[in-house]
């Protein structure tokens, strides 16, 4: 009789899909993981900094972040405990840590239980699923509570918005252009890898434990230009774009 928990070797394999259904979006993800943990090891002057990954799903960042940066300590967040549970499985690791809460709520930082205020918050695909108000007071927390000289660094889909409506139609062309060129699509999108979730057996007991999961409904878009601006409201001394191919971009905020 099939398990409603997947063996090890079977969340390793939904987390393979995961990534492909990624590189779907995002023809240059490796380098964005790359230069992103580039930035935290440039900015943050320890070997053994606390890193929170905001929206940290199956870990994909989480886990890139302690292979590059062994001393590290990752306290991955996410609403969504069947993405969480897969990562988890998949790959065990003491020096990640996952906290299932919605950093949508108010309090959210302090069900974190942390033992020093992080070094850097990073994120990755994830905060464009947030209202632009939620968002604020998001980043906000993230300024309040980062160490002195801290770090956040975003890697995401950002968009001009209303001040340059043709441009974005331009950015978000040139990524689908190389996703074609670098073969990248794939038949299993988001959406479809989330439709095979719920009819997989050995995830039965994870889907029921979802009971809906994550809300992606936006109907607030924050622009690049607000998350620049929420950084620097929030107490970042300087914020800007680090990285930046298509619509894929790295922001950068420094205490």
């Amino acid at each position: 009789m099939t398990s409603g928990r997947p063996t090890t070797q079977e969340a390793v394999d939904w987390l393979a899909r995961w990534d492909l259904q990624q590189g779907h979006y995002m023809p240059d993800r490796e380098e964005r993981f790359d230069t992103l943990i580039d930035i935290v090891e440039e900015v943050v002057d320890r070997t053994d900094p606390l890193v929170v990954d905001l929206g940290t799903g199956p870990g994909s960042l989480a886990h890139r972040v302690i292979d590059r940066i062994p001393g590290a300590r990752v306290v991955g967040v996410d609403a969504d405990p069947l993405l969480l549970d897969l990562g988890t499985i998949a790959r065990p690791d003491h020096r990640i840590r996952t906290v299932l809460t919605d950093i949508r709520e108010p309090g959210w930082f302090s069900r974190l239980d942390l033992n020093r205020a992080p070094d850097v918050y990073v994120s990755s695909t994830a905060l464009h699923w947030i209202n632009a108000e939620p968002l604020r007071q998001v980043l906000a927390e993230c300024g309040r509570t980062v160490a002195p000289g801290g770090l956040f660094v975003d890697a995401d889909h950002l968009y001009e918005g209303d001040r340059a409506p043709r441009l974005d139609g331009v950015l978000r062309a040139l990524t689908d252009r190389r996703a074609r060129r670098r073969g990248t699509r794939q038949d299993e999108d988001w959406q479809r890898w989330w439709e095979a979730v719920e009819e997989a057996p050995e995830l039965a007991d994870l889907v029921a434990a979802r009971a809906g999961g994550f809300d992606h409904v936006v109907t607030e878009k924050p622009t690049v230009y607000d998350y620049l601006t929420f950084l620097r409201d929030g107490g970042f001394a300087e914020a800007g774009t680090a990285w930046q191919v298509g619509d894929d971009r790295i922001i950068v905020a420094i205490k």
